[in-house]
Parts: structure tokens; sequence; C-alpha cells
């Protein structure tokens, strides 16, 4: 089992779907865990579970995260949302929000938190991505945009802080059961023309081998492995969890 004793970590869009299996994860294997949401409420009630803290932050002010400095072992950079619109009736607006939120942000936490890690020589950095940080699909434009540049963000980390003791990885899973991808269906419903009993199968699962949504808790257990110290030559990857759908 992976020991996060005396190690704190900081997981962003902490209080629901993949980011709270993180945090009970993470905190079920002895880790100081820092909830971090929007959601003041929620991020406080699953800090109260688990016995660690709450941060109520807005990560797509970009002027507030860029003098932010984080004492932290391990960052997860979880937050995200989707928008599912033809790039002809995208609003700039927000594209630039979901770059911000999901680029931007995971640059400058990184950014805040490689001084503590290179100070005491371990530093673990955990992305999650997508597979749409490997793969397009249509009416995606900003999500695909900020994954794929999480991936070369995520790969930069790791050549910098290798020698300092400081890994960085993606996970790259397919659909997970979230409130994200629950959103999603009646979005593409409408788009692809077809009823929402027919999403899953039809669209969001039609590249995977295995038929099913990835558990968020499957989710945190790659993460977990990627906290701890037997991962310590793992670096600069990403690992799928997607079902098949990027074999092809």
């Amino acid at each position: 089992m992976t020991d996060l004793r005396g190690r704190t970590a900081l997981i962003t869009g902490g209080a629901s779907g993949i980011g709270a299996a993180c945090v009970r994860a993470f905190a079920g294997a002895g880790a100081r865990v820092i909830v971090a949401d929007i959601d003041g409420d929620a991020a406080h009630a699953l800090a109260a579970e688990v016995g660690g803290e709450a941060w109520q932050v807005d990560l797509s002010d970009s002027a507030a995260l860029a003098t932010l400095h984080l004492e932290v072992d391990i960052l997860v950079n979880n937050a995200g949302v989707q928008h599912v619109s033809p790039i002809e009736e995208f609003e700039p607006e927000r594209f630039s929000f979901i770059l911000r939120l999901m680029l931007e942000a995971p640059f400058l936490l990184i950014r805040a938190a490689l001084p503590g890690m290179y100070e005491r020589g371990f530093g673990r950095v955990i992305n999650v991505s997508s597979v749409h940080g490997l793969r397009a699909s249509a009416y995606k434009s900003a999500y695909v945009s900020a994954k794929h540049g999480l991936e070369g963000l995520s790969k930069v980390t790791a050549l910098e802080g290798g020698p300092r003791g400081v890994t960085s990885n993606c996970i790259d899973p397919g659909y997970v059961r979230t409130p994200l991808v629950e959103k999603q269906i009646a979005d593409q419903a409408r788009l692809h023309g077809i009823p929402e009993s027919e999403v899953l199968e039809n669209v969001m699962l039609t590249e995977s081998a295995i038929k099913r949504l990835v558990e968020p808790a499957e989710v945190a257990s790659l993460a977990l492995w990627l906290a701890g110290d037997t991962a310590g030559m793992v670096t600069g990857a990403g690992y799928t969890m997607d079902g098949g759908w990027s074999a092809r």
C-alpha cells in the first residue's frame, strides 16, 4: 500500500467526482489533504470528513494565483469544466475561461509549488488530463486544446523537476462517471440528433473496447500510486485509462 504519512497533498476540483475520490484515497493513505474547490461548502464538508483542510478558490482568477506560494508535496491538477459547441458558435470568452481554468491554473499552481518541492528534494505533480489530451472529438475545441496543452506542460515539468526529485505525469481517462460527464448528455444528444438514452453507446463509448464509464475511484487509485515512493522513476508519462479508446 502507498504510504503518504508526512506528506501534504493539494487536490483541485477536490469536492466532487475524481477530485473527491483522490481526496479520500490520499487521506486514507495518511496524507494531509487540502481540498481546493470553487464550491466552498462542499470543500469544507469533505475536508471535515477526512480531517483535511478546505480552500475555496476560483482557479480562473489568474492574477490571484500569480503571487501564490504553496508548501505541498503532492499537487493534483484536476479541476475542469466542459462546454460542447461547434467552433463557429463557441463564445470566445468561454474558450478563454476554459484555458485559464484548465491550463493556466495548473501552470500557476506548479509554479507556486516547485520551489518548496525543490527545497525538500521531493515532489509529485499529477495532472488529471483526459483521452482528449491525446485524441480529439468534435464540438470540444476548448477542452481538447486545454488538455493537449496540459500534456505538454506536464512533460516540461518532468524535465525540469527530475534532477531535483520532482516527478510530473498525466492520467488520461476516458469518460468518467462524474457530474461533468452527466451534464454533457443532453448537449451531445442535441448536437448529434439522437435521444439522450443513446448518447453513452453511440457517442461517448463508441471508441472504447470496454463499454462502460470509468469510475472515479479507479482514477484515484492510479493517482495514489503515482504519488508514492515506488513511482519515483515514473515521470513525463501519460497513463491511459480509456477502455482501449486510444489504442485505435
